[in-house]
């Protein structure tokens, strides 16, 4: 699966261009779960591929673009991407949406988000149902939000659910989307983040696990192996392939 060499920066100037000139586009947070998904299930490999920009969430994926040569490779946090985004467009007057969360963990995210961001213009919040939502549902939440005005929105909905919803409605959406994953919580002070160093670590998994285990067990415990496994295999592979062009050359 592509995951892109980028940062903070850069994602958030790229996010602004585009909403700035109203294109329809979507941007994943990517984990390893998203990774492991990608591999086992192609339709979902083929979202994650026809994403606009793939940011490397989670610390192992910083360091295997690292180790496959993007030595400059850094982590892009959706929750700390959320912020940033925000920032900007709070100093360019380009107005926002947030899509998922719970009514309550919206009302206190926009508020924090405001709080942080005076001049953040919040054009569209929705709370969608635990359920799937109809058609007519579906249909009026994409005729709300493209009246709204909003260019850049922000979706809240877990892996991998988020990143089918957006690429479900990119052809009918005129704005940016952002599939931040857990941000909402997070930045509405829901959930407790894990401290910075432990998420340098690349251990933010175990601290998740420990606060989450019945939701979040199966995602850590079988799918983080997996992911080495079929990692140390990939670079095997390309060192190989490497040492058989050197050698060829010659």
């Amino acid at each position: 699966m592509r995951v892109d060499a980028t940062s903070y920066a850069h994602a958030a100037h790229e996010v602004l261009r585009w909403a700035c000139k109203g294109e329809s586009r979507y941007v994943c947070v990517a984990t390893v779960n998203n990774v492991i998904e990608a591999y086992d299930d192609r339709e979902y490999g083929a979202i994650m591929e026809a994403a606009d920009l793939v940011t490397p969430d989670g610390m192992p994926l910083v360091w295997g673009l690292r180790l496959l040569g993007a030595g400059a490779a850094t982590r892009v946090y959706g929750p700390d991407l959320t912020p940033v985004v925000c920032q900007l467009a709070a100093e360019q007057g380009v107005p926002v949406g947030f899509y998922g969360g719970a009514e309550g963990v919206l009302e206190e995210l926009v508020a924090e988000l405001k709080r942080r961001f005076p001049g953040l213009k919040v054009a569209f919040r929705a709370s969608p149902p635990f359920r799937p939502p109809t058609s007519e549902e579906r249909r009026r939440t994409i005729e709300d939000l493209n009246r709204s005005g909003a260019r850049i929105l922000f979706v809240g909905l877990g892996t991998p659910r988020q990143e089918r919803w957006m690429a479900a409605h990119k052809p009918q959406v005129r704005a940016v989307m952002l599939g931040v994953g857990a941000a909402f919580d997070f930045l509405a002070g829901r959930k407790r983040q894990a401290p910075r160093l432990v998420q340098r670590l690349g251990l933010e998994w175990l601290h998740r696990l420990v606060h989450e285990p019945r939701r979040l067990w199966r995602r850590y415990l079988y799918r983080n192996p997996r992911f080495v496994v079929l990692f140390a295999s990939q670079l095997l592979k390309e060192r190989r392939l490497r040492q058989t062009e050197s050698i060829t050359e010659r």
